[in-house]
This record gives structure tokens, sequence and C-alpha cells, in this order.
């Protein structure tokens, strides 16, 4: 049986945990859905996207991220998000406070930031950092109609260069996120390129092996090589191609009924010693939380056990790969 330093088995470990956790209140959903939160340190750290649980304040969503058992959350603070930029200064150390409560590492937020000289997003981060958080997601990038593609490259270069300096001298982590669509960091290719004048440690990329394979179909594997030292932080979704209002498009799935070979992505990252921290998104029908909807339209217990269940065939899928 697998040991920590101090000689402890998990399973001896689990209880323990079990144990002081267990005068936390339930919130009335199936006791069965907890899990602790304890892994071994090979094992991969898995925030929830808060955006999904935007039906809930933030003791409630602790509350229900920790019973799960997720590590922590990838908070959104952006407009629309759990914290409002605007108001990052008076709520982030609630939001923070609420997860420390029951457990969670604060470690991940979502943001809209990508200049380094805009006071509300020097803000934003300067309050995230004396909380302790890590890492942060950036806004995205466009590619303007009157500029060419190489000029607008080396323009986002001098950006993301300038925002490294900031989390550098914060101690935090950017990274920005290769997405399916018209703009930038959709081809993977881009992400060298608008990294070139940075060290890809405080400004580097949020890989999102989602949007990686509907851009980049069978070449998704040369793309994770491009991309692999540039990489500080993950997202984890799935999805197939169907129709919808007549058009193909990717849709959204839960893990492990979609195009995503997780077994042959989690070998890749092993072998890139790519063992960063992770979002764990769930954008397909759950009644509304999908979109951050405040109000859902199904009970929130299928929300958490759909949850619970993409949470465990991720952490099977990392073990066994």
């Amino acid at each position: 049986m697998k040991k920590d330093k101090k000689g402890m088995s998990r399973r001896d470990f689990a209880k323990l945990s079990a144990a002081a956790l267990g005068s936390i209140p339930l919130m009335g959903f199936d006791n069965s859905l907890f899990n602790p939160l304890w892994h071994p340190k090979d094992d991969i750290q898995v925030n929830l996207f808060s955006k999904h649980l935007q039906f809930l304040d933030y003791n409630a969503m602790s509350e229900a991220a920790a019973e799960i058992g997720f590590d922590g959350l990838d908070l959104t603070v952006r407009p629309k998000g759990h914290v409002l930029p605007e108001r990052a200064v008076e709520d982030l150390p609630k939001a923070v406070e609420a997860m420390k409560k029951f457990g969670l590492q604060t470690t991940m937020m979502t943001t809209n930031i990508i200049s380094a000289n805009n006071p509300q997003s020097k803000q934003v981060l300067e309050t995230a950092s004396s909380l302790g958080l890590t890492h942060y997601r950036t806004g995205w990038l466009t590619y303007p109609e009157e500029k060419t593609i190489p000029e607008s490259i080396e323009i986002h270069a001098q950006k993301l260069a300038a925002l490294e300096v900031l989390n550098k001298k914060l101690g935090l982590y950017g990274g920005y996120q290769n997405h399916f669509g018209n703009h930038v960091g959709a081809p993977i290719w881009d992400i060298p390129q608008i990294l070139k004048n940075t060290s890809s440690l405080h400004m580097g990329c949020q890989y999102d092996i989602r949007h990686a394979i509907a851009e980049g179909g069978g070449s998704w594997q040369l793309g994770l090589r491009l991309v692999q030292s540039h990489i500080n932080s993950i997202d984890i979704k799935d999805f197939k191609w169907g129709q919808k209002d007549g058009k193909w498009q990717p849709i959204n799935v839960p893990l492990g009924e979609g195009m995503v070979d997780f077994d042959s992505y989690f070998k890749l990252l092993k072998k890139y010693k790519i063992n960063v921290p992770a979002s764990l998104h769930l954008e397909y029908d759950l009644g509304g939380a999908e979109h951050g909807d405040s109000k859902i339209t199904i009970d929130k217990k299928d929300v958490f056990a759909q949850m619970k269940k993409d949470l465990t065939f991720l952490r099977e899928a990392w073990e066994k790969a």
C-alpha cells in the first residue's frame, strides 16, 4: 500500500480526513459523493471551474466542491463571475475564506485580464497575490482585420511580456488559453509566438485539450509537443462533432463520451513531466449550470452527481495512464 513520507497509508489518512471533516454539515446530497481531499503527490490536482456553481454563494459552492472531492476551485473573477473585478478587494477575500473553511486549495482563478497597465486588472492581481492565489487564466486576444496577423502577434507578444513582469513581481503564474474559433491561440502554433518575449514561467499557457483536438484533429500530439514547455495549467473537458441548428460544430459531452483520448493525453503529460493545476469544466447540459446561470432548472443533486462522475473518470484515467 502506498505510504506518505511519514509512513501513513493513504487508507489511514483518508479515515482521519473523513473523521476530521465529519462535523461539516452536508448539503442534502448523498454522502457517497464525499471523497477525501488527500491525494499522493503524483496525483493530479483537480479544481472545479466555479462557473458551474454560480447558483450558489461562496460558502455553499465551497462546501459542495469539498464534499464532491475536488482539491479546490478555479474561481471566476471576471464580469458575471463569482467575483466581479470591480469588487475584487471586497469580495475575493470572502470567497477565499469560504474555500479555506472547507479545506479547499486556493490556487486558481479565471479572469478577463490581458494588460498590465489596466488599473482594475492590477488591483485584481494584487488582491489575489495577497490572498495566496497563484495561477490565473488571462482574457483572450483577437486578430483585428486592420492589421496583419504577424503585426498582431508582435503587439500581443509585447503585451504578454509586460504582464509577465507584473506576475513575477506578485508571484503569480498567468496562462493564456488555446481556444477553438477565429482568435489568437485557436491554432496552437500561435502560443509560442505570443509568448516569445516571456520566460514562459510567470506567463505561459493554460492548455485546453478539448479545444486543441477540435482545432488540431489528428495533429494535436504535435501541438502539445510544441507548447509543452509553456504549459503552467490545464483545462479538462470532452466533446464530439455533431449538428446543431443545421451546422456541424463541437458538442460538449461528459468525460469519456467524446473524442478526447485521455489515456494518450495523460501519458504524454506524464512523459513531459507536466503535472500542473487542472480545471475541470462541465460545458454540457446541466440545467443552466454549464453556462454559469444564477438559477438552474434541474435539481442541484443531479449537478453534483455529474460533477462527481466526471471527477472520478478523470482521476481513474490519470492513474491508469
